[in-house]
């Protein structure tokens, strides 16, 4: 069999708030001990990825630095192969602002080359103001994703990156590139930090919209699990299916449905005209 690797979605997938999964903790730590590759994958461009490796090290994952990869990181390696040395309005926090900083980029209040959007939790009315009319001067509008909507925890949510687009497309005119999930943008850059081929790659994700979509157009093997935004019943909502449904990454434990994972071999188990795999 050839050599496996995994792109793994968080929030969800193995953990809930400050929280591991059951199950995740063993899942994780048992790919590093068999020696497998892994990439966590996050649209979340608040945190540095040492923010990142530090909460799950506190779950008791075994995982550094390098393992982390954020939809601010990947959007820095995107600007800085199409312009070096540029300017960035930014809408958004320490992660995304790090980010920039490192491949070369100032950060400006006036005529900058890109308007960069990512969360934020003080985003003020003022500052929307200026993109918008940076953004009518000719800079780019450039969003680190377009999720709609961010968990907070106990069922809550807050306005997430696209919201914000959506407001600024509106205003201007003008359509932003995303580069975090579901794009094929974030998806290669990952695959390739790996070193992995579209057949060797197996992405781990709960939500449909951007881990499956996203996976699954790149030829990935997909796994959905049910532990975080996806539920059962929201699977007849899109026109595409994972290639595995699990409860949640627990499932993993078990060899025998790893080995399926691994080659691809699905277990059939008829629901709706889903293919679906549930230990």
């Amino acid at each position: 069999m050839k050599k496996k690797g995994f792109l793994i979605d968080m929030d969800g997938v193995v953990y809930k708030g400050n929280e591991p999964i059951p199950g995740a903790v063993a899942f994780i730590n048992g790919l590093r001990e068999k020696g497998f590759s892994f990439l966590f994958l996050t649209n979340n461009s608040q945190r540095t990825s040492r923010d990142v490796c530090y909460k799950l090290r506190k779950m008791g994952f075994h995982v550094n630095d390098e393992d982390i990869f954020t939809c601010a990181m990947a959007t820095a390696r995107y600007l800085a192969s199409r312009k070096e040395q540029g300017t960035a309005y930014v809408i958004g926090e320490g992660g995304l602002l790090t980010e920039l900083h490192n491949i070369g980029y100032s950060i400006v209040d006036d005529h900058p080359d890109y308007v960069i959007i990512g969360e934020g939790r003080t985003i003020m009315l003022e500052s929307v103001d200026k993109a918008i009319n940076m953004i009518m001067g000719g800079a780019k509008l450039i969003a680190t994703n377009l999720d709609p909507n961010c968990p907070v925890g106990n069922g809550k949510y807050r306005a997430g990156c696209g919201a914000f687009v959506a407001m600024l497309e509106f205003a201007t005119g003008k359509q932003a590139f995303s580069v975090g999930k579901p794009s094929p943008v974030m998806m290669r850059m990952a695959r390739k930090i790996l070193g992995l081929s579209t057949a060797e790659t197996i992405m781990i994700g709960d939500t449909m919209g951007t881990d499956i979509l996203g996976a699954g157009s790149m030829g990935f093997t997909t796994v959905l699990t049910l532990s975080g935004v996806t539920k059962e019943e929201d699977l007849d909502h899109y026109g595409y299916t994972p290639d595995f449904i699990i409860p949640s990454v627990k499932s993993l434990l078990d060899e025998a449905l790893f080995t399926k994972v691994l080659s691809k071999q699905h277990e059939q188990f008829s629901y709706d005209g889903h293919t679906m795999v549930v230990h």
